[in-house]
């Protein structure tokens, strides 16, 4: 499946997006609330995430094609695992990982899982930015893990200063949409 934009803001807007009172994961009212996950595990949206950050992570936007995508759990998942499935299908050996909320507290109890070794480079996807908070604290784990970040991806881009506050981290940021699309 080829990226298409318009599709994908089709299937935001009919399975994600939802209108009323919502507090979010930053503590912050809305008066509206996208559950991306209703995209991201949906057939067409996982395949459609997949090629568009495939896409612009291969698309000489980066010194190289990251060895690895990933993010925080329970968001980040969906879109790594999509990511990779469509990598391994053109022939592409990015791999994929998973940071905790927190370190488990028995077998290894590590932050980052998955086939992931330091010195490898990588990119953090994210399903919504808002604040940043989320991608940072990933970029933070992953960093402590000993990869390199090269940058953060994310679905949608909610225009809160989470942008701000990666780019203030030194990394930059490339969202599939914002919330712009659907006004």
């Amino acid at each position: 499946m080829q990226y298409d934009k318009d599709l994908l803001k089709s299937l935001v807007r009919e399975h994600a997006l939802q209108f009323g009172q919502f507090t979010l994961a930053s503590g912050k009212q809305a008066s509206f609330y996208l559950d991306c996950r209703k995209v991201t595990l949906h057939p067409q949206g996982a395949n459609l995430i997949a090629a568009g950050m495939l896409d612009w992570m291969t698309g000489n936007r980066f010194a190289s094609i990251p060895d690895a995508v990933g993010g925080l759990a329970i968001g980040a998942d969906p879109i790594t695992a999509s990511i990779v499935v469509l990598a391994g299908q053109r022939g592409l050996a990015t791999r994929g990982f998973m940071v905790r909320k927190e370190a488990k507290t028995h077998g290894t109890g590590k932050l980052v899982e998955g086939p992931v070794t330091a010195g490898m480079t990588c990119v953090i996807v994210e399903d919504v930015i808002t604040s940043g908070g989320s991608a940072l604290k990933a970029v933070e784990s992953a960093r402590e893990f000993g990869m390199t970040v090269l940058g953060v991806l994310g679905v949608i881009d909610r225009l809160e200063g989470g942008r701000e506050a990666i780019e203030q981290a030194g990394l930059p940021l490339a969202t599939l949409l914002t919330i712009n699309d659907f006004r």
